[in-house]
């Protein structure tokens, strides 16, 4: 599927799910914006997709858990480019634990703040030059541990907390952005891993999870699909 010259912001690309996404926008031609807590470490994911010669990429800092630095990051791309035509809202800060006492105040801070207010507030810096696209999408990566009922996961009642924020604001955003032909696209994986047999009885992995989103950008503008959710082959214990 091609994207080419497509500019793609994508959150929490310096690993994992998010530097897959980078790649696999670039490889399709895009343009990409990377950013992530650890400026060296997206610089690096920058170079590497760079050497491979189809779209580019350029790093970025952004703390999503400080409104600051979220602000400083939307504030760059302003002055980097017109127009975005894909936000990946993907960073996110993802911890385990059964009881609340099992982490600190302070974990749970950031947590909360990076999955709800600085997503939140990333989107509304961004959102005038997704305006000024002519097909723009707001990609949000949510996970299972945001849809009502789930209880699955062994992350801890934090990151569920902060995936309920960011559920929420994603359905009133579809509801609201879309008489504008803004898709927001919202996928709620469970947990799943970054390398496997991609086989119906393995756990779901990260490349299968890119490639809807994918897929998703890829439709024509008549097709808003909102929400991608999974079956769970495999349960937490």
């Amino acid at each position: 599927m091609d994207h080419d010259g497509l500019r793609v912001a994508i959150t929490g690309a310096a690993r994992g799910t998010g530097r897959r996404l980078a790649e696999a926008f670039a490889e399709r031609g895009a343009q990409v914006f990377l950013s992530a807590r650890d400026l060296a470490a997206a610089r690096r994911v920058a170079e590497a997709i760079n050497r491979r010669g189809a779209g580019r990429a350029e790093a970025y800092s952004c703390d999503l858990a400080v409104p600051d630095s979220v602000r400083g990051f939307a504030a760059t791309l302003a002055d980097r480019t017109s127009h975005l035509d894909v936000l990946v809202n993907n960073g996110a800060a993802y911890v385990e634990g059964d009881d609340l006492a099992d982490v600190s105040d302070d974990v749970i801070e950031n947590v909360m703040a990076a999955g709800g207010t600085g997503t939140v507030l990333l989107t509304k810096h961004l959102l005038s030059l997704l305006r000024a696209s002519s097909r723009p999408d707001v990609v949000n990566m949510i996970s299972a541990c945001g849809e009502v009922g789930h209880r699955r996961s062994g992350a801890h009642p934090a990151f569920y907390a902060a995936k309920h924020a960011h559920a929420g604001f994603a359905e009133i955003l579809s509801h609201r952005l879309r008489p504008e032909g803004i898709r927001v696209i919202s996928l709620f994986p469970p947990d799943f891993v970054q390398d496997g047999p991609r086989r119906a009885d393995a756990d779901l992995t990260a490349q299968s999870v890119v490639d809807c989103v994918v897929f998703a950008v890829g439709q024509p503008r008549d097709c808003f699909i909102r929400e991608f959710h999974f079956e769970q082959v495999r349960t937490h214990s």
